[in-house]
């Protein structure tokens, strides 16, 4: 099948690049000349673990094109996957002028029966618009049927959650775009995973649920151990009591310094958006938000409670930038507000990352140092604050980090590392949800 994959960023390079490696001939489209040129030879301008492999077999063996040439590209496509970006607007709703672009274009170049498919992370009702959007250039009678086909990839796992998918949610009130939908995914179900076909709206407003669940539960532990620490608790103990539960399972049952990213932060203020537009101010998405964004300052505060106010001449060790692991995206990461909080009060920082430190620096600039290793990120500081888990942080001998720290003092942002063991050796140790 032949496909065209409209926007390259983190959904489109994903989507179009697997789509290739189950045989179909699929070109990625973008207006940004560079980018296209970066990845024309082989430059992947974002980290996802085996993507870059990925796109670079495909490309050698003739199914992955990477173009500028919007108008031809749906010319030759049967399928036009609309994968640009939504941002948020000021009020928290999402932009949607970059879709109703792309829609405009493929209505331009009509030549045949297209399917249209919003993959980008839409509001409801953005279907119709679509559709409308494209009605008015090529008019009531042209070919053509628009499919709400939300995509539910993590960031790390992104290559994995496409080809072997939990599930494939098609939204679309047409027999034939659903036929041509079906067998598209059809290699991805193979091991019984359902396609689930539904009505449009209903496929918006999915996306939008099961990312506002999963954010849902992330609140809901970093409250538990805001009020573990009060009482004594232990948030890992609680985790274990609670995870075994069926019906609450252990998955995002995780304490921290809150969730960042493209798509938790930007989907939740959009369904607030979209039901305070319909008449309902929601109360449990509010808190949600409202959680998160207190919790994006409890590493802060653990600086606070064992420093002091004023930090001058303080310097900190961070390991972590990316607001997860196995991947260098900084938006809306925890690390940004931590960094901000401590170069008001007059401390230092030096960072290490093994993706992100470049995107950061894209950002921030030279307001801190960046270490070439974890171990080096610790020379002179008075502590280290462990933002984000990648693995390679979780093994590191205790011994070693206190060898390179001013004092043994440990600010654990993930809980990753074992307080028991760390204060037994010596170390002040602080958790989240731990006392």
């Amino acid at each position: 099948m032949k496909i065209a994959v409209i926007g390259t960023g983190y959904v489109g390079l994903v989507v179009g690049t697997c789509f290739a490696e189950t045989g179909n001939r699929v070109t990625c489209v973008d207006v940004d000349e560079e980018k296209i040129r970066r990845l024309r030879n082989g430059e992947v301008p974002i980290y996802e673990p085996g993507l870059e492999e990925l796109i670079s077999r495909n490309v050698e063996e003739g199914r992955l094109f990477f173009s500028t040439e919007v108008a031809e590209s749906v010319k030759e496509a049967t399928v036009c996957f609309i994968a640009v970006g939504t941002p948020p607007d000021e009020d928290g709703s999402a932009d949607l002028r970059y879709v109703l672009a792309v829609a405009r274009s493929i209505g331009e170049n009509l030549n045949g029966y297209k399917v249209v498919v919003t993959k980008s992370t839409v509001p409801v009702g953005t279907n119709k618009k679509v559709h409308d959007a494209i009605v008015a250039v090529a008019g009531a009678d042209a070919p053509f049927d628009v499919v709400s086909n939300p995509e539910f990839l993590k960031e790390g796992a992104a290559i994995e959650d496409f080809m072997k998918p939990d599930r494939v949610v098609i939204g679309t009130n047409s027999d034939r775009a659903r036929d041509v939908m079906s067998d598209l995914y059809a290699p991805f179900v193979r091991s019984g995973k359902p396609i689930l076909t539904m009505d449009p709206a209903s496929a918006e407003m999915t996306k939008y649920a099961a990312n506002s669940m999963l954010a849902t539960r992330i609140s809901f532990m970093n409250e538990m151990a805001r009020i573990c620490e009060l009482v004594g608790a232990d948030i890992n103990h609680v985790r274990k009591g609670i995870g075994t539960d069926a019906r609450i399972g252990f998955p995002f049952l995780y304490a921290g310094a809150g969730y960042g990213g493209s798509c938790f932060p930007k989907d939740v203020r959009a369904l607030v958006r979209t039901a305070v537009e319909h008449g309902y101010e929601p109360q449990i998405i509010n808190a949600v938000e409202a959680v998160n964004g207190q919790q994006k300052h409890i590493l802060f505060e653990k600086v606070q409670r064992h420093f002091g106010d004023d930090l001058k001449g303080k310097h900190f060790a961070l390991w972590g930038l990316a607001f997860k692991p196995k991947t260098d995206d900084m938006r809306e990461a925890p690390a940004l507000v931590l960094i901000e909080a401590l170069l008001a009060a007059g401390a230092t920082v030096s960072a290490f990352d093994p993706e992100a430190m470049h995107e950061t620096e894209r950002r921030i600039g030279d307001s801190i140092r960046y270490a070439d290793n974890a171990i080096a990120a610790l020379k002179d500081a008075d502590a280290l604050v462990l933002v984000t888990e990648w693995s390679e942080f979780r093994h590191v001998d205790p011994d070693e980090i206190k060898t390179h720290l001013k004092a043994p003092v440990v600010i654990d942002g993930r809980n990753i590392f074992d307080a028991k063991r760390l204060r037994a050796g010596g170390f002040t140790y602080y958790g989240i949800g731990i006392r």
